[in-house]
C-alpha cells in the first residue's frame, strides 16, 4: 500500500487496530515493561517520545528502544536493512481551515491526528557507535520510587490504615495495605503508581473529570479512568526502573476490547490524560513537554 492511500486511513483506526491486536493475544500492550530496553528515545534528538507513542514503539520488543525516521538515518550515513518494515509514530497537526460564524467567514485551527514513520536502530545498519547511548540496566528502584514521592507537588495524603488500595477524591486522600503486605517492594510501589495517578484527577491537580463520574464496573467513564491510572502507573514503573511482569484481568481485558472496537478514540484520550497525570507528579512543566513526536 502506498504511503499515498495509506494517508487517506484513518489514523484513529490504524493505531486502535494495533492495540486490539495485542488485546486479543490476552496481553495489554500498556503492560509490557520496556525498562529494559529503556524508554523509547528519537536517537538524534534525544527526546522520548510521549502519550501513546511510548506505548507503540515499546511493545515491538526491540532490545534497544532508540528510533529514528529514514531521513535522519541518510543524514547519518546508515542504511535501512533489507525487508524492515517502519513503524507508525503519531502527532497532532493544527492546520487553519476556513469556518462560517455569524455570517462571517472566519479562520480557526483544527486539531488533526496525523503520523509518520520511524526506524528501530535494530533495523539499520551503518549507524556510528557514537550515536548509540549504552543503556544503564542496573535497576534501583527502591530508592527512585521513594524518590519520586516524596517529591511529587500537592501530593495527596497517603495512609496505610485498611488492607485495601484505593483513592478517595472526595476526602483526597490514597489508602494503601501497609509496604509489608506485598511480595516485593516493587509490587507496592506499582499499586501506589495506579492510585496516585487517580489522584491527579482532583480539581486541585489536572481536573479529570473522569475521576468525579468513576461509577459501577463496566461503564465507560470508569474504564476510562481506569485506563488512565494503568497506562500512568507503567510509564512511572519505567521511569524508576520497575521490570515485574503484570498480570491483567481478563474481565478488564475483555472491558477495554469491547470498548476500543466501539470508540476508535478511547485510547488515545486515556493515554493523553496519563501522560498529563505523570507529567503532574514529576513535575514536568507543559512547556518542556510539548508534542509526542520526540
Amino acid at each position: 500500500m502506498s504511503t499515498q492511500t495509506k494517508s487517506r486511513r484513518d489514523v484513529y483506526a490504524i493505531i486502535t487496530d494495533k492495540i486490539i491486536e495485542q488485546l486479543n493475544t490476552g496481553t495489554a500492550p500498556w503492560r509490557k515493561p520496556w525498562v529494559g530496553a529503556g524508554i523509547p528515545t528519537n536517537l538524534i534528538s534525544k527526546r522520548p517520545y510521549r502519550g501513546i507513542n511510548t506505548m507503540l514503539l515499546s511493545m515491538l520488543g526491540y532490545e534497544n528502544n532508540y528510533f529514528l525516521t529514514s531521513k535522519q538515518l541518510n543524514e547519518i550515513g546508515g542504511a535501512i536493512k533489507p525487508d524492515e518494515k517502519p513503524h507508525l509514530v503519531v502527532f497532532w497537526n493544527f492546520p487553519e481551515i476556513e469556518v462560517e460564524e455569524d455570517d462571517q467567514n472566519t479562520n480557526k485551527k483544527k486539531p488533526m491526528l496525523r503520523y509518520y514513520t520511524v526506524f528501530n536502530i535494530g533495523q539499520c545498519d551503518g549507524i556510528p557507535e557514537s550515536y548509540v547511548p549504552k543503556i544503564d540496566r542496573e535497576v534501583t528502584s527502591n530508592v527512585a520510587c521513594k524518590v519520586l514521592v516524596n517529591n511529587i507537588p500537592n501530593c495527596p495524603r497517603i495512609q496505610h490504615k485498611e488492607q485495601r488500595a484505593y483513592y478517595n477524591p472526595l476526602k483526597d486522600f490514597i489508602n494503601m495495605p501497609k509496604q509489608a503486605s506485598f511480595n516485593t517492594d516493587d509490587s507496592y510501589y506499582s499499586t501506589l503508581f495506579h492510585e496516585l495517578v487517580h489522584s491527579t484527577g482532583h480539581s486541585s491537580r489536572c481536573n479529570r473529570k473522569d475521576l468525579i463520574q468513576m461509577s459501577e464496573f463496566g461503564v465507560t467513564h470508569y474504564s476510562h479512568e481506569e485506563l488512565v491510572a494503568e497506562i500512568g502507573s507503567c510509564f512511572l514503573q519505567s521511569h524508576v526502573g520497575i521490570v515485574d511482569e503484570f498480570e491483567q484481568s481478563a474481565a478488564y481485558i475483555g472491558g477495554w476490547l469491547e470498548v476500543l472496537k466501539n470508540d476508535r478514540r478511547f485510547i488515545f484520550s486515556a493515554s493523553s490524560a496519563a501522560q498529563k497525570a505523570v507529567d503532574y507528579i514529576l513535575g514536568d512543566s507543559d512547556d518542556n513537554n510539548k508534542g509526542d513526536m520526540g
